[in-house]
């Protein structure tokens, strides 16, 4: 991990606001995600964040690939696009999955002579995948309980399961093929039990749709929503792979390939932001701090993704509770109204943030003319 001292270093260097961006912590993350899940192929959810840099490192790890837009497709298609095209083409069907139930027309177009797998959760997309993207692999979504997540999904994506084999054998006899089934048991998912009910109703729909003569489907795609560890509340991961493990290897033979799609597990905690203080007010008797990174920035997790992003000062100090805010003039423009940091910090002074890897930077604006933050890449 990198230390208080390499950040102050590349602050002096580069400047602030900084990203920096660990590629060795990436690695270790993938190792243990492959560790703990041995029979997971982790496709890692592109969305989290798109860096050219953190797809390179993760293609170069062996990882497959979540995209949810064209341009994500092509970030990572830029590391096989001199492979041969009956070897780029194998890639893509065996790495890639576009994991977007609902795709422009236009973008369908474009995928199709890459031949993907692609999702979907309803009838329209059957019709559309069938005018613009005849040679694609279809994935149903299932709808699954999201109880307990940070950023819930079902509401918006995934078939209900009693409609689940129907709109298989719709798309059978549309003449595409249905590789699995995949849900998503939403972001920063800490009741594991969403995993095993969601498992297990996934085993069902592969039961029914043997049972009314659907037998090709090969794959199932647990999603992404394993938590990082934001802090003490989050349980290890090595007990969710437990769960997970158990069920899959009760429920699904060998041949049945499972698929997994980790964000923010992989690279949350390779991110960290560095940033200074520009402004000091005290205001009903609280210490303010503005600093040059916030809401529209670095910190638009806190908006987009519910999180809590808390600064740590470099210095120690008698600790208060202080406000800390951004650099923009909207008032939604607030990183904390309750950090314990110490009072008498001064201008210039920097402060950081740890485990920033994830829905922070790949929401960025330049908002208020505001530029994102520098990014730095360490051990790559």
């Amino acid at each position: 991990m990198i230390t208080k001292k390499q950040m102050q270093e590349l602050a002096r260097k580069h400047g602030t606001p900084l990203f920096i961006v660990d590629h060795d912590e990436i690695r270790r993350n993938y190792a243990q995600f492959r560790k703990y899940l041995p029979r997971v192929q982790a496709y890692y959810a592109v969305k989290a964040e798109p860096l050219p840099e953190i797809v390179r490192t993760l293609y170069k790890a062996g990882a497959s690939f979540d995209v949810a837009s064209m341009p994500e497709f092509l970030i990572v298609h830029e590391n096989i696009k001199n492979l041969p095209d009956k070897e780029r083409l194998a890639w893509i069907w065996d790495k890639i999955i576009y994991a977007n139930p609902i795709k422009p027309n236009e973008t369908l177009k474009q995928l199709d002579p890459y031949r993907p797998l692609v999702t979907y959760d309803n009838l329209e997309e059957v019709h559309k995948i069938k005018k613009y993207a005849p040679h694609a692999g279809l994935v149903l979504r299932i709808r699954v309980a999201n109880t307990g997540a940070v950023v819930e999904l079902s509401s918006k994506f995934g078939a209900a399961p009693g409609e689940a084999v129907d709109l298989i054998l719709a798309a059978e006899k549309a003449g595409l093929g249905v590789e699995g089934l995949s849900f998503h048991v939403g972001s920063q998912t800490t009741n594991f039990e969403n995993f095993v009910q969601a498992t297990n109703l996934a085993a069902d729909i592969f039961k029914e749709a043997r049972e009314r003569g659907h037998t090709r489907m090969n794959l199932l795609d647990i999603g992404g929503g394993f938590p990082a560890p934001y802090d003490a509340s989050v349980k290890p991961f090595k007990e969710l792979a437990t769960k997970i493990n158990a069920e899959i290897n009760r429920l699904f033979p060998k041949n049945i390939e499972i698929l997994a799609e980790p964000g923010r597990f992989m690279i949350a905690t390779a991110g960290t932001s560095v940033v200074k203080i520009n402004g000091k007010a005290v205001r009903d008797g609280k210490t303010c701090y503005y600093v040059d990174d916030g809401a529209y920035h670095t910190y638009s997790g806190i908006i987009f993704d519910h999180q809590h992003c808390h600064m740590k000062s470099f210095r120690k100090g008698k600790e208060e509770i202080c406000g800390v805010f951004g650099p923009t003039c909207d008032a939604l423009d607030v990183i904390s109204m309750s950090e314990n940091l110490p009072a008498d910090l001064k201008l210039g002074e920097l402060l950081y943030s740890e485990n920033m890897g994830a829905y922070s930077h790949a929401s960025s604006t330049n908002f208020n003319g505001f530029p994102p933050a520098k990014v730095v890449h360490i051990n790559r």
